[in-house]
């Protein structure tokens, strides 16, 4: 069975997950709205924790959070961010460690600093 869980975008092209055989896979969270400026959006660490609240909410539409996840796929545009993220990163995973990778882009949507993707357990 494969089931979506549509939160919060406009698009029917990208869910915001999608669940298979007891996995969900979140689509990428994005730092900043298309609408937020600048100062609303903020540094790398509030743009963190921006995609990781906005996939704790996906993971919860989908009865599972953060704590089941099993691989993050981070894209961040400047690698200097990187002590950054992994702060906020770590207040908000614990002690939990799913397996992580890292990639940098010269550009991201919206000019959001950062993307997170996810897979999870479902619960």
């Amino acid at each position: 069975d494969l089931h979506s869980f549509p939160t919060r975008r406009s698009s029917d092209l990208e869910p915001d997950a999608v669940e298979h055989g007891g996995v969900i896979y979140v689509s990428g969270q994005l730092g900043r709205g298309p609408t937020m400026t600048d100062a609303e959006a903020g540094d790398i660490g509030r743009q963190t924790r921006f995609c990781l609240e906005k996939i704790a909410k996906v993971l919860r539409a989908a009865n599972s959070d953060l704590s089941r996840l099993l691989k993050v796929n981070i894209t961040i545009v400047n690698m200097d961010d990187w002590p950054a993220v992994n702060a906020v990163y770590s207040e908000m995973l614990g002690a939990h460690r799913p397996a992580r990778a890292v990639v940098a882009a010269k550009d991201l949507h919206f000019g959001a600093l950062i993307e997170i993707e996810a897979i999870a357990a479902a619960g």
